[in-house]
């Protein structure tokens, strides 16, 4: 029987190093990415499924398989419109949950952030806590979501604001004890390797996994 995963976001941070990951590694023989556009890459295992997201229903039949990662996002400077923030960062996700679900996808992988809360004052904060309890309605056998801190990698744009921030964090994070040490910034290639090892387990049910316990797994 084959297993296949299916990506959401593979052009990102924590999407790029987790593709490349499940390319590599033997678990898993086909691997489908949703895309706006090809990705300059070629692989015997890699299929690229061009898609307008706002149309995922389209889809639905491409969407089986063993498991699911979403690593969707964008940022405020990105998408200041917030209709258009909330749609990317919570109607994706959950739209393409529940295809899957009922395509009988037993694994859904979602990449939060640190401080998730659907009760939250923060806008974008509380975005990430109701998609995260949407998809908790869908039904998965096993959910697993990650809660990241500040990701530390190689984007592809370069953004100014966000290198100062990661110089600072190199300073603040030897700071950062006991229940602070989930607040330590994170690589990104920390994060896709915790998401691929968990996605070759059998475990069911809900699991939500901080920046520290990320770095564990």
């Amino acid at each position: 029987m084959s297993n296949k995963a299916i990506i959401a976001g593979s052009s990102g941070l924590i999407g790029s190093n987790l593709l490349d990951i499940l390319l590599q590694e033997a678990f898993y023989d086909e691997v489908l990415i949703l895309v706006r556009k090809e990705l300059a890459i070629q692989h015997p295992k890699l299929t690229q499924l061009v898609i307008d997201f706002d149309r995922l229903e389209a889809y639905a039949d491409q969407l089986t398989g063993h498991a699911i990662f979403c690593c969707l996002g964008t940022t405020r400077h990105k998408t200041p419109d917030r209709a258009v923030y909330r749609k990317i960062d919570h109607d994706y996700p959950l739209i393409l949950a529940q295809l899957a679900h009922k395509n009988g996808v037993e694994q859904y992988h979602l990449v939060s952030s640190i401080g998730a809360n659907k009760a939250s004052s923060t806008f974008y904060i509380k975005i990430k806590g109701e998609t995260e309890a949407d998809i908790q309605q869908v039904g998965f056998p096993a959910l697993h979501i990650y809660r990241p801190s500040l990701l530390i990698g190689e984007r592809q744009e370069k953004r100014v604001e966000e290198k100062i921030v990661t110089g600072l964090f190199k300073i603040i994070d030897p700071l950062l004890f006991g229940g602070l040490k989930k607040y330590r910034s994170i690589k990104a290639e920390t994060v896709a390797a915790a998401m691929y090892k968990q996605s070759i387990k059998t475990d069911t049910g809900l699991f939500i996994y901080e920046s520290d316990k990320i770095k564990q797994l």
